[in-house]
């Protein structure tokens, strides 16, 4: 009888139904699940904290992604008996309608080693028309439908008769049973209806919860930098879900090598046991959103600088990873509004003018990969253990090799 109902509702009805259960779905999870864990995950420091500041600008009120105006982000963490370790993370340009008023964006690719869907027309039409949403390998397409169902039953998409969701993934298989695609719909929609600015949740949280980095536990991280006044004023921030490898350095410190945990070390030290050698592969995801008014080909530009920033934590973008770098900007004078079919003035920075923002994205995104891993927590799943990066252990190495800013 509650199938046959189901079935009979529209679809914005049963989309409110999925919000009302994800809300309780989602407390029901971190309450019963996991609030050891939250709990020591608050109490581990962001990489700023502790004196790890890349760069020379200064970071945002939030140091996240959320630093510039309008954007949002939600997340929804699945932790579910002993083997499901996933969740969702989404990222809203602004708070209005993204079909009808879409935001310039561009895909820069590092490794094609991934699925990400809705990459066609993004490079295409340079835009976006949906919020951008990170999750799982084997769940991109749940969390695409999930998605789609919930934009098209909202206010004014009657008439909408095709668009494209943008989602993004990494693969958490060694915590996460993947095969289970434990993504729902009711996921997606918390994560959608809990988006908002301010401070973001980091380490093993939303699609951060099952992911891995360097053979630590990866996760979620963010930051921003804001450019002096003589050099714009904007924001740039950055989003990353890190589930990749190769021998991590901090600061210029060899942070991997140090610890004993890096790629290919059971080649170089074959007389130590093959425990610590980390394969390198897996992906990352970045987010790179801005307030300066770019095009889509600078857009394309800044999201390409992203990857200096993931190289100084040392990736080596290895063959099984997927590294994706999606940017946007958020600025009322570039963005297209759906209904118009005339040519309008559009207002956006030269090619003079993007030094500052390379620099940016550079700081903000290695800043982000840091937090990502200072934050997560240890975390047991489905086939063992991905342990936190020891913060006590990497602040002695940052000391001795002079890397934490006083």
């Amino acid at each position: 009888m509650q199938i046959t109902k189901c079935k009979l509702r529209s679809p914005a009805r049963r989309m409110a139904a999925h919000a009302r259960k994800a809300s309780f779905l989602a407390s029901t999870i971190t309450i019963t699940f996991m609030a050891s864990d939250i709990e020591a995950q608050d109490s581990r420091p962001r990489a700023r904290d502790v004196g790890v500041a890349p760069g020379i600008f200064e970071p945002g009120r939030y140091n996240a992604i959320s630093d510039v105006m309008g954007v949002a982000v939600g997340q929804t963490t699945v932790w579910e008996a002993d083997s499901v370790r996933t969740g969702v993370t989404v990222i809203l340009p602004h708070g209005g309608n993204l079909f009808d008023e879409r935001v310039p964006a561009a895909l820069y690719v590092a490794n094609g080693f991934g699925k990400l869907l809705g990459v066609t027309q993004l490079r295409e039409l340079g835009e976006l028309e949906t919020p951008i949403a990170l999750t799982c390998t084997l769940c991109v397409w749940r969390v695409a439908d999930a998605l789609i169902e919930y934009l098209l039953a909202q206010p004014g998409m009657e008439r909408v008769r095709s668009i494209n969701p943008v989602v993004g993934e990494t693969n958490d298989g060694f915590l996460n049973d993947i095969r289970e695609r434990p993504i729902r719909a009711e996921h997606v929609v918390s994560a959608l209806e809990s988006a908002r600015g301010g401070p973001v949740e980091e380490g093993a949280v939303g699609a951060g919860t099952g992911t891995m980095a360097f053979g630590w536990k990866g996760g979620i991280g963010t930051s921003s930098r804001v450019l002096p006044e003589e050099l714009g004023g904007w924001t740039v921030g950055v989003l990353v879900q890190s589930n990749f490898g190769g021998i991590l350095t901090i600061a210029g410190a060899p942070v991997g090598r140090e610890l004993g945990r890096y790629a290919f070390r059971r080649y170089v030290e074959p007389e130590r046991d093959a425990e610590g050698d980390d394969r390198g592969d897996g992906s990352i995801m970045i987010v790179v959103a801005t307030d300066a008014p770019l095009s889509n080909r600078n857009l394309e530009r800044l999201a390409a600088r992203a990857v200096h920033g993931l190289a100084r934590t040392g990736s080596i973008s290895t063959n099984g990873s997927g590294d994706y770098i999606i940017a946007f900007s958020t600025a009322e004078s570039v963005r297209r509004i759906g209904s118009e079919r005339t040519p309008r003035e559009v207002a956006d920075l030269p090619n003079s003018a993007m030094s500052p923002l390379f620099q940016a994205v550079v700081e903000a995104t290695e800043e982000a990969i840091y937090n990502s891993l200072f934050r997560a927590v240890s975390v047991s799943g489905h086939r063992g253990t991905a342990e936190a990066l020891p913060i006590e252990e990497t602040l002695e190495i940052l000391e001795r090799y002079g890397a934490i800013r006083r």
